[in-house]
């Protein structure tokens, strides 16, 4: 597929204080972009936006609030008078099991990752139709398999992967085109928190090969920024990512039977288990809720 430059189109990048965000951010700089950071951390941010290569700028709001994105759509085009691409990236994670999920943290993930998504989208399509743009919803090697431990997440990166297939059927003919970036673990603030719980840890590190790797940043961003340029449909964070859509069908009873099997070995350990969000930015998003309690 060919490629479109990135030189004078304006980039929208949500949950871009830090990890995937933020360095994709950076790296659509480098190429040339026009970038808005949009999330929570305002100081992050603002650090982030200083870090661009370009013009660009930040905006403090969180993805769930309909009216925060819909003023952050309007302010970013006043700003630089057009929208091309957004990148739904935003997202949160918990684990643990399911029974003993703190049930407001598990409702987060959903809310952030699923409907965050939703209400970016909703946000800033009439703009997108107008530039005949670009938008690329982060999901998850957590959309094509299940795992336990991660209902949430799984949860909502399969939500996000139908929504976006649903999405693009019906504004493809308007020009806008959508797609779907994949990633495994790769080394961000939310695996290196989730990584912090032991058992967590270990059954991952118990994944047949290559799912059981942390693989690097950088890397997986340059693939999702080739892929920006592209408009792909489908973008793979890592190489053997795309093999995994022919066999995505079996997955789920080869899992629900070898997960059996795994959790039987972990049963006395998972009590206690921490079951709020994981990583810096899941800390960030509880002390934003927090706040908005007090």
């Amino acid at each position: 597929m060919s490629r479109v430059g990135l030189e004078g189109q304006v980039a929208v990048v949500t949950g871009a204080a830090r990890g995937v965000g933020e360095l994709l951010a950076r790296k659509l700089s480098a190429r040339g972009a026009t970038v808005a950071l949009v999330g929570l951390e305002e100081e992050e941010l603002k650090a982030a936006s200083e870090r661009l290569h370009g013009d660009g700028g930040y905006w403090y709001a969180d993805v769930t609030d309909h009216e925060a994105m819909s003023r952050v759509a309007r302010e970013v085009k006043e700003r630089f008078g057009k929208v091309d691409i957004v990148v739904a990236n935003a997202g949160v994670a918990n684990g643990g099991p399911f029974v003993d999920s703190d049930p407001v943290a598990w409702r987060r993930v959903i809310e952030v990752n699923l409907i965050g998504s939703a209400v970016t989208a909703r946000a800033f399509l009439p703009v997108l139709t107008e530039s005949r743009g670009y938008l690329l919803q982060v999901a998850s090697l957590a959309a094509m398999t299940p795992a336990p431990m991660m209902t949430a997440y799984c949860a909502s990166k399969s939500g996000v992967e139908a929504y976006a297939h649903s999405l693009r059927a019906e504004v493809g003919y308007q020009g806008v085109r959508v797609g779907v970036a994949y990633l495994s673990w790769t080394d961000t603030d939310m695996v290196r928190g989730a990584d912090q719980d032991d058992v967590m840890r270990e059954l991952r590190q118990r994944l047949p090969w290559p799912s059981n790797k942390t693989y690097p940043l950088g890397p997986a961003v340059d693939r999702i920024a080739d892929g920006i340029e592209r408009r792909s449909s489908h973008v793979y964070g890592q190489w053997w990512l795309r093999g995994m859509q022919g066999v995505r069908g079996y997955l789920p009873a080869l899992i629900g039977t070898v997960g059996q099997r795994e959790m039987r070995r972990y049963a006395s350990r998972l009590q206690g288990m921490r079951s709020g969000l994981v990583g810096a930015g899941g800390a960030a998003d509880e002390a934003e809720r927090t706040t908005e309690r007090n």
